[in-house]
């Protein structure tokens, strides 16, 4: 990318551009906190679960002519169901293994989410509708889009609704202490089994609309959430494993470094992926728990 007359816009339109992507990687490292929360283990099928949604949304808007605004809402539930069947048919009859076996687990679904997306839609690189312009708006000679501006607010609202769930209702409350205090909520009878379900549900659901946000940005294809997923655990890893707040934080703030490092270094696109390795490196040796995370001490 030509870098602008002036460094200061340009600076401040590579930090706006990071913004957009950064809400989108935002919503994915919810949906792996949330899991993360609930079993205490990293879900490596989040993004092909999330591509699978997005590929059936595409089957909506294409085969059957369906509205985007119809699809949206219908393609989040059939995720959400989705992610519920699979908590109960694949990952439940692991409940309570060693976390190196609920690792195997999810790289198994990544591997039959991937093929079945394959063998279903093929590999060729298909587009996506978007259902915002691309037109091009401009204030105070910084450049940006309406599909950047749609696609950041449908990430913040989600992210918003998610919180609103988690904090003022009694389902979001049980799914909080089931996920913290397991054998204290079944005493007092929360099914602490099917609230693990609901937060593989709900994990599915946020997935799918990164999905949906990123498909028209890029070419739909079954491979397409793999470099989002790792700009995802980046940002996990960056704002909190265990924190929604840090998830949000932490997918902006990803957003924008990639931004940089793609319009400042020499082959700086060529850098992202591996630059996204360096920062959940570098999280992990300087401070593991994340900026928003908290430390876990253990006497020994």
């Amino acid at each position: 990318m030509e870098l602008a007359a002036n460094p200061l816009l340009d600076f401040i339109q590579q930090v706006v551009s990071g913004v957009a992507s950064g809400g989108v990687y935002a919503s994915v490292a919810l949906a792996l906190v949330l899991i993360y929360r609930a079993m205490d283990v990293a879900n490596f099928a989040q993004g092909e679960m999330a591509m699978f949604s997005t590929f059936v949304a595409y089957t909506l808007i294409t085969t059957f002519n369906l509205p985007f605004f119809v699809v949206f809402p219908l393609t989040i539930a059939i995720a959400f169901a989705g992610g519920v069947l699979v908590e109960r048919i694949i990952v439940r009859p692991f409940e309570g293994k060693p976390v190196i076996t609920l690792v195997i687990v999810t790289l198994a679904i990544f591997d039959l989410t991937n093929g079945m997306a394959g063998l279903i839609w093929g590999y060729i690189l298909k587009t996506f509708p978007s259902p915002f312009s691309a037109s091009p708006l401009s204030f105070g000679g910084i450049f940006f889009t309406i599909q950047d501006l749609g696609v950041l607010g449908v990430c913040l609202l989600i992210l918003g609704l998610v919180y609103v769930f988690f904090r003022f209702t009694k389902v979001g409350l049980a799914m909080r202490a089931a996920a913290l205090y397991p054998e204290s909520s079944r005493l007092l009878g929360v099914r602490v089994s099917w609230m693990l379900a609901l937060g593989w549900g709900l994990a599915a659901a946020v997935g799918a609309t990164g999905g949906m946000m990123i498909a028209p940005i890029t070419f739909l294809d079954p491979n397409f959430m793999q470099p989002i997923l790792l700009f995802a655990f980046a940002a996990a890893v960056l704002g909190g494993i265990e924190s929604p707040l840090g998830a949000v934080v932490g997918g902006l703030t990803v957003g924008v470094l990639l931004a940089l490092v793609g319009s400042y270094l020499p082959a700086g696109q060529n850098l992202r992926l591996p630059f996204a390795l360096v920062v959940i490196v570098a999280v992990l040796l300087v401070r593991p728990a994340g900026f928003l995370g908290q430390a876990t001490v253990r006497r020994v």
